[in-house]
């Protein structure tokens, strides 16, 4: 409503207020309240007063800071962190499949938890690979590709160290001799220890490690007990191949220390 047709209604009131008002004046009421009697009289005694208005009640936080007996509201429970993707390493599908690659491994474990890095090799030599979690030795894992350029196409996944990363069937590292074959199903081969405390597994001689059926293959390499003697250990040189249950080789108590899962 704009200003001009505001003070147009104002006029029109005024000039009806004087009319309206000796109409009031002139104006008989219908009915005529008859007086009362004495007795009909209302005392002051019989005036019940209306209650007073309830005072709305406080939220629940604001009522324990004013009543010592109220029960405090329960706690929200803090918000879940995402689950952290298991530490164990499949071959027949995700970050760790034939067909993975660099960026996969960032999308699943997070861009900052990956880096493109030397690695140690064979000999002293070094090699590129993505490492998983570079800076913490118990979620440590190297992934090595066919293509360094494009970082696709996985060649071989290397759990060693302290990483805690479980490879198929349960291999792990620190595993005995025993809990190995176990796993295995039976015997298998390996060679002495070489010049670096290390003896290779040379064939799985059908067991279960031998056996996998998602395109990959693991490799393990076992160390010596660090308390078995120079003699126990020059008795299992690098160039003879012996059976699991040999008596030399368990006389030197070794565990597994290395895993690879090549393609």
């Amino acid at each position: 409503m704009n200003h001009r047709r505001l003070a147009l209604l104002a006029v029109a009131a005024i000039a009806l207020w004087p009319a309206a008002v000796a109409a009031q004046a002139n104006r008989q009421p219908r009915y005529v309240t008859p007086p009362l009697r004495d007795d009909e009289q209302i005392m002051p005694s019989q005036v019940v007063e209306p209650p007073p208005p309830a005072k709305p009640k406080p939220p629940a936080d604001e009522a324990n800071l004013t009543d010592p007996d109220a029960k405090a509201p329960p706690a929200k429970p803090a918000p879940s962190k995402p689950a952290e993707p298991a530490r164990a390493v499949t071959c027949s599908a995700g970050a760790f499949a034939k067909h993975s690659g660099h960026l996969r491994l960032a999308q699943v474990y997070g861009v900052h938890n990956v880096d493109f890095t030397q690695v140690s090799g064979d000999d002293g030599s070094t090699l590129m690979a993505s490492v998983l979690f570079p800076n913490d030795p118990k979620r440590r894992l190297e992934v090595l590709w066919d293509d360094d350029a494009q970082r696709e196409g996985t060649r071989m996944i290397v759990i060693e160290g302290q990483s805690t990363w479980v490879a198929q069937k349960g291999v792990r590292l620190g595993l005995s001799l025993a809990a190995l074959e176990k796993l295995n199903g039976k015997t298998f081969s390996l060679m002495g220890f070489d010049k670096g405390g290390m003896a290779i597994v040379s064939d799985w001689n059908g067991g279960a490690l031998g056996l996998l059926t998602d395109g990959c293959r693991i490799g393990v390499q076992l160390k010596p007990d660090p308390k078995a003697t120079s003699t126990a250990l020059g008795a299992v040189p690098p160039d003879k191949e012996f059976v699991s249950n040999d008596p030399a080789i368990r006389a030197a108590k070794p565990i597994v220390g290395e895993i690879i899962v090549a393609y």
